[in-house]
């Protein structure tokens, strides 16, 4: 075998591990978007109370049996957002986003937009202005005002 023939293999090796790729891909984007239209759907808001707030794996515990079913195994190994509130009289946990749980105030009665068991954002709050700053940012912040000043 020569360098030619080398150079053809990894070719069409590489272009079958691209084609499973885009496969893939488009399969989770399709799946992606079904869950999206559930959630646009079943959005409600919500007034809680929230209790407390950790990132731990899902477990029978912390989440309802049936809940905890159904999540795919890739899930129930890694860190979720868990949020523990007061839903009228029932104590519930509540999974959220990120940017939803960097923000949320603990020991806070608060109105969220709930579907289901998931929290999709947090009602007549900006969740930028309430995001932790990192040092950089809180010193551009700071100078853009001490330059609009003058």
């Amino acid at each position: 075998m020569n360098f030619s023939d080398v150079l053809i293999i990894i070719l069409v090796v590489l272009a079958i591990i691209l084609a499973v790729l885009y496969y893939i891909n488009k399969k989770s984007m399709r799946k992606m978007i079904q869950a999206q239209d559930f959630i646009e759907n079943n959005r409600t808001t919500v007034q809680i109370f929230v209790i407390d707030k950790k990132q731990e794996k899902p477990s029978p515990s912390n989440l309802p049996k049936a809940v905890y079913e159904q999540m795919p195994k890739t899930t129930k190994m890694r860190k979720a957002n868990l949020v523990r509130a007061k839903i009228g009289p029932q104590i519930t946990t509540l999974i959220c986003d990120k940017p939803v749980y960097n923000v949320l105030p603990v020991k806070k009665s608060i109105k969220v937009d709930l579907a289901g068991m998931y929290i999709i954002g947090i009602t007549g709050m900006n969740l930028e202005d309430k995001k932790k700053k990192s040092i950089t940012e809180k010193m551009t912040a700071s100078l853009n005002r001490k330059l609009s000043k003058k």
